[in-house]
């Protein structure tokens, strides 16, 4: 039984390491999204792993909105018109570069802000705890840097 005990209270910590290397390596997980200027916290958004392997990215929280604290998305068109933004999915169909496990792209990614789409790539830094997020129309894009939550 106290050889048993030793084992696992060794184990443990290697099991660890395993779960949080591999957390660097994925963009999947909770983000904090930050405002471009003003430096705030905005909201977190998590991203998930579809079985097909496309990322998506959806509002879990809001943190800081300049439309109080549950906007909806009015510039919206379609199903997201007048939505809340807290549980809607903003980033989409983000597939993993050949030869890469640190890029995605060919995703959409949506401002609630202003209801717009955009062409989306994202990129895991090293170490996994930050993600440079990305929207194109365009040869015009706008950059924003997340952190892992």
């Amino acid at each position: 039984m106290r050889k048993t005990f030793k084992t696992l209270l060794l184990a443990l910590p290697l099991c660890l390491a395993a779960l949080s290397a591999q957390a660097a390596d994925s963009a999947a997980g909770r983000w904090k999204t930050i405002d471009d200027k003003t430096g705030k916290v905005k909201s977190i958004v998590e991203i998930s792993q579809a079985a097909n392997g496309t990322l998506s990215g959806k509002v879990v929280e809001i943190l800081h909105s300049d439309k109080g604290p549950n906007p909806v998305c009015d510039g919206c068109e379609g199903a997201n018109k007048n939505k809340p933004v807290k549980g809607m999915t903003i980033l989409w169909n983000l597939s993993q570069d050949k030869g890469t496990t640190s890029k995605w792209s060919g995703g959409t990614i949506l401002d609630p802000a202003n209801g717009k789409t955009y062409r989306s790539k994202i990129e895991l830094q090293p170490g996994g705890g930050k993600l440079d997020v990305s929207g194109c129309i365009a040869f015009i894009c706008r950059a924003q840097t997340w952190v892992r939550e």
